[in-house]
């Protein structure tokens, strides 16, 4: 028996991403999928509109309902519900994918970003769960999923993004909420993946060459599929995709990665300290990572400072206390040369060479081909240099980019640590 034919399910954000991931795999069981979601024309940077979407569902064996759909907006929430209950008869399962993110941290985000990321992510999930509720009451196999993660108080996943956390916890809380609240008639459950997913936000995120860090979509639909068959005693949990598929005795998981064999970026929020993931990708050789920034990463325009204007100022202070640390101890221990492409208010490209004769720093292209390439605001850098953010957190958040031999990116850090008692 196919599990899902004939259940309506009701995706918020189904246009592309996990989203349609999880509504293809239900229509390839014969369901109703409602494509709750905003992109209605085709948008320049991110693939699908809820009508191409709605073709694909229909190609996979389902039915479709495509509905112009912003979860801000209880008005057009409430005519998507109405309209799948005349064409479907009900609602069987709610799925809140919509999300906003932005990782930035308190006084870089604007409060328009912030309302974004808490009217989608928060207010749209609880909204849309609540005009759901009394259709999927009258449902058989209720259920409401979350694509949200589990609710970790370590404060660094809160440091650097707090409102993205905020809105994103604040959709985990509800599962916490209407669980208990409807325990025993509907299903609540959180999903979220153990790994970064390839998706069109992951792209904006991590740029070119995230992809290959990455697992592909069917991994969390074929997570959700699993929640879906268990009875509405199954709630209240806060599932990881891995482990819901080990438990349905999927031991290959190879299949979901983009590039097998290749180290995987942990998702935000599981505790895989970031000390281990770098030690982990150190051991890969000198892969070219690439890892979440806030948006589009400032590019250094070439020419833009010319060395004079480079003499002065921290960044220049900095390196006088750099070239004032060179030995030949560090350089025998070291072995690498070092580019930083720095933006903002300081922009300039600067070098450590710490492989030849007894060392060399300062501005401009290094002597010789960079081992490893940085790029970065110059005030991180100053941060960087002077003890105040650890190059390990300024990779995970995305404030620094690292482009070729990553155990020699680690070894820098070593020599911050001098630099401290000389500041």
């Amino acid at each position: 028996v196919l599990k899902l034919a004939g259940y309506t399910i009701f995706i918020t954000g189904a246009s592309r991403g996990i989203g349609k991931a999880i509504a293809l795999k239900a229509a390839r069981d014969g369901a109703n999928v409602v494509i709750a979601a905003k992109t209605t024309d085709p948008h320049p940077k991110l693939p699908g509109t809820i009508y191409t979407a709605a073709a694909e569902i229909e190609a996979a064996g389902g039915k479709a309902l495509p509905c112009i759909v912003d979860v801000r907006d209880e008005k057009q929430i409430n005519d998507a519900v109405g309209k799948a209950v005349e064409k479907f008869g009900g609602i069987d399962i709610l799925v809140n994918n919509a999300s906003a993110i932005n990782l930035t941290g308190t006084l870089e985000t604007p409060m328009k970003k912030v309302d974004l990321m808490l009217g989608i992510n928060l207010r749209g999930t609880y909204l849309t769960s609540k005009l759901c509720i009394p259709h999927l009451l009258k449902s058989k196999n209720p259920h409401i999923l979350n694509l949200s993660p589990p609710l970790n108080l370590n404060p660094i996943w809160f440091k650097n993004h707090t409102a993205y956390t905020m809105a994103k916890y604040g959709m985990s809380m509800c599962v916490l909420g209407m669980a208990e609240e409807f325990k025993g008639s509907i299903a609540v459950n959180a999903l979220w993946p153990k790994t970064a997913i390839q998706t069109a936000a992951m792209d904006m995120l991590g740029g070119s060459g995230i992809d290959k860090q990455c697992r592909k979509v069917e991994i969390v639909a074929d997570a959700a599929y699993a929640i879906f068959k268990q009875p509405t005693s199954f709630t209240g949990q806060f599932v990881i995709d891995e482990d819901v598929l080990k438990k349905e005795g999927i031991k290959d998981f190879d299949v979901y990665a983009v590039e097998p064999g290749h180290p995987l970026l942990p998702d935000f929020f599981l505790d895989q300290q970031p000390e281990n993931l770098a030690r982990q990708m150190e051991e890969h050789g000198d892969v070219d990572i690439l890892t979440l920034s806030s948006g589009a990463t400032p590019v250094y325009k070439s020419g833009k400072t010319s060395a004079d204007s480079a003499a002065t100022g921290p960044v220049s202070d900095m390196f006088n206390i750099i070239r004032g640390i060179l030995s030949p101890d560090i350089v025998k221990t070291t072995q690498g040369v070092y580019r930083f492409d720095l933006s903002g208010d300081h922009a300039g490209v600067w070098y450590i060479d710490l492989k030849n004769d007894a060392g060399s720093a300062g501005s401009g292209e290094p002597p010789v081909k960079a081992d490893v390439v940085m790029t970065l605001d110059s005030s991180d850098f100053i941060k960087m240099f002077g003890g105040k953010l650890k190059p390990t957190m300024a990779f995970m958040s995305g404030k620094l980019k690292i482009k070729g031999d990553m155990s020699l990116a680690i070894k820098l850090e070593k020599m911050m640590g001098m630099m401290k008692s000389k500041l």
